[in-house]
């Protein structure tokens, strides 16, 4: 492998929200893009997670996705976006102009493949062989590149087609087809609206029942309980829970229409899967061209394996942004801080860390 002419004090992995929000923090508290830091992105262009995102989906009717910090400064905001284009590329120009506006000299694409140490540093090794060594490491790479999909008897020998939320590009690629959509969130709605009209028959399986807020209502109590669990998990080295199994789908006056229609009516998960379809416990069979996974994701943390963070519970121990294990190591949109609101207040905490860290050092 090729060493780095570079030695930045600190490595940022990912250009995504958290990736982005830490760096302006940095920059901010004096620290130089592409000296004292550098920011290593895997995409081929801006916009984070958000590139892979599917060609229907619109700002208006994703999650919502705050403004990056300092973004006011552009004269953009997510609020009154374009609801008309695609939210990919609403995101990826966004995101652009704002990494041009503030010189964050993102370098992509390249993928970090793992971080180890070397004497007292660390070294941060990508696919194409370059290794760059630094003092300190913000992880930020969300959870989009670690899909998950729970193991059913008989999936190997389903006929059909097996995808995940990250697979699914449009409805049209079904149209005719028999699909079995798995997955209590809004991805899960928004696939079956999205194919209803065009796949010959949707059925919906959900592993919890699925609590539909009235419209406008902020749960908040339940929000915070659900960040609380993901943090109390985080310090704790446990696998995070679902936020979304917390705090309930916001229901839509179309979510309403789709519920009363029938569309929007999750039947409880089959057991086992065969060659032509799904089988529920009673008997009940639904045949099947197609399973479609919305059923989440898991952080991405296999590049930070040389580390040995995992804890024999299967989590990272993280609190207030920081690794137990390891100080150096930082997780930046991890557990409580991944909503965007969350990564956005993280970033100013990491940053601060990371410059009192540097101070000592």
């Amino acid at each position: 492998m090729t060493s780095s002419t570079t030695h930045p004090s600190v490595v940022v992995i990912g250009a995504g929200q958290a990736g982005l929000s830490v760096s302006f923090y940095l920059k901010r508290l004096g620290l130089e893009p592409g000296q004292d830091f550098v920011v290593l992105d895997r995409g081929p262009g801006t916009g984070g997670a958000w590139q892979g995102r599917w060609e229907a989906l619109r700002v208006g009717s994703a999650h919502r996705i705050n403004d990056l910090p300092g973004m006011d400064a552009l004269g953009i905001s997510f609020e009154t976006a374009d609801r008309t284009l695609p939210a990919k590329d609403v995101v990826a120009d966004y995101y652009r102009r704002y990494e041009e506006h503030y010189d964050l000299r993102v370098q992509r694409p390249v993928e970090v493949k793992r971080v180890f140490n070397r004497g007292t540093g660390l070294v941060v090794a990508s696919a194409d062989g370059r290794e760059v060594t630094t003092e300190v490491v913000v992880n930020a790479t969300g959870t989009w590149g670690s899909p998950f999909i729970p193991w059913y008897p008989g999936m190997n020998e389903f006929r059909g087609r097996h995808l995940h939320t990250t697979d699914y590009r449009s409805a049209e690629e079904f149209e005719g087809q028999s699909l079995v959509v798995v997955g209590g969130g809004t991805s899960a709605i928004g696939f079956l609206l999205e194919l209803e009209g065009v796949a010959a028959e949707l059925t919906w399986v959900s592993r919890r029942p699925v609590e539909f807020l009235d419209e406008g209502e902020l749960n908040l109590e339940a929000g915070a309980a659900a960040v609380a669990k993901q943090d109390e998990a985080a310090r704790a080295g446990r696998a995070l829970p679902s936020i979304v199994s917390g705090t309930g789908v916001p229901r839509t006056r179309r979510m309403q229409s789709a519920i009363d229609r029938g569309l929007l009516v999750a039947r409880p998960m089959f057991s086992s899967i065969e060659p032509d379809g799904v089988r529920w416990s009673d008997g009940g069979f639904q045949r099947a061209d197609a399973i479609l996974w919305a059923t989440g994701f898991r952080p991405e943390l296999r590049h930070l394996a040389p580390l040995k963070l995992r804890e024999k519970e299967g989590g990272v121990s993280v609190g207030a942004g920081a690794s137990w294990k390891d100080p150096r190591i930082f997780f930046a949109g991890y557990g409580p801080q991944a909503s965007t609101i969350g990564a956005n207040r993280a970033g100013s905490q990491i940053a601060r860390q990371v410059v009192a860290m540097l101070s000592h050092l």
